[in-house]
């Protein structure tokens, strides 16, 4: 039976991934999207060629209703840390306060509610030097942006105790592929080796995260539709573990063929707050029969090709 969505964030980056694969199941897709500065205008002519495709420009802030239907599937967000510490306004107006006009817009529909799958991140549990965080551990967000999700988090599992709204939260690890803003590591490393600039990267490059396919993330989304249980949470991570700077040297490597890398970053950068490693057990979303498919090192050329042939400001 074919599934009617809201997406939020459609173009965004996960966003984006996850409109996507539910087009092409065949789902009546209505995409949200404010067109940020970091939201893929380009993306509208693709999904309008699909007819069970509908988009309306707006802020979450600013819904006035929703039509009938089965899922509301929340990436709208801020999501970049740095950003989040120059300023952090902008991320509790749409992390924050988007995520209660959703609840607020469920609640208060007089029809059947529709389940809200809201996109959290593995960094409201905080860092872990060893072992992997589980759904039952405590929050400990160690910056705006992780605060903001980790806030959201908690609004969504009250209105659905108190208000009975069905929901599902999920918490993926670090996301890459093609179509990410430049602001984050890959495209970003890629942009400056292109214009021949030094890669800025944060304490030395030693943080350590788990990188996420975002095509396994949206097969992620539609696993937990089909075979989830509502209001749980699922972490979603990765089959990939590096450092920062690993994951710079190999995109050095890939567009300019040399293993003398220092020459090309810059270290100086110290970010306030810094998370060292993030890890995250996804035993329970693995038991309903999701699998990573996508191969790190095998995407990576792929990636770097398209920065390489795709110019982004």
């Amino acid at each position: 039976m074919s599934k009617i969505v809201y997406i939020t964030g459609c173009f965004g980056f996960i966003g984006s991934y996850v409109t996507r694969m539910a087009l092409k199941r065949g789902w009546y897709v209505k995409g949200i999207d404010k067109m940020t500065y970091a939201s893929n205008t380009n993306l509208r002519l693709e999904f309008s060629e699909y007819k069970n495709f509908s988009f309306e420009k707006n802020d979450i802030n600013d819904l006035k209703f929703l039509y009938d239907c089965d899922y509301i599937i929340n990436t709208a967000a801020e999501t970049h840390v740095d950003n989040s510490i120059s300023s952090s306004d902008v991320f509790l107006h749409s992390n924050i306060n988007g995520v209660h006009k959703l609840l607020e817009l469920i609640k208060s529909n007089r029809n059947s509610k529709p389940i809200l799958i809201h996109f959290s991140t593995d960094e409201v549990y905080g860092d872990i030097i060893s072992g992997s965080h589980t759904e039952f551990d405590i929050l400990k967000p160690s910056n705006p942006y992780s605060a903001t999700k980790a806030a959201a988090d908690m609004l969504v599992k009250a209105w659905g105790r108190t208000y009975n709204i069905p929901y599902i939260i999920v918490r993926p690890t670090n996301n890459y592929g093609m179509g990410q803003y430049v602001e984050k590591l890959i495209p970003k490393t890629c942009k400056f080796i292109k214009i021949g600039r030094k890669v800025p990267i944060h304490n030395n490059g030693t943080p350590i995260r788990v990188w996420l396919h975002a095509s396994d993330t949206a097969a992620a989304i539609i696993k937990i539709i089909e075979k989830g249980e509502i209001n749980e949470i699922y972490n979603i991570s990765g089959n990939y573990e590096d450092n920062n700077l690993s994951v710079v040297k190999k995109i050095i490597k890939l567009m300019l063929n040399t293993d003398e890398c220092d020459g090309h970053i810059d270290y100086t950068l110290k970010r306030m707050g810094q998370d060292l490693r993030y890890s995250i057990d996804d035993s329970k979303l693995r038991k309903l029969g999701w699998v990573n498919e996508c191969i790190f090192d095998d995407e990576l050329p792929k990636i770097v090709n398209y920065y390489e042939e795709n110019f982004i400001w």
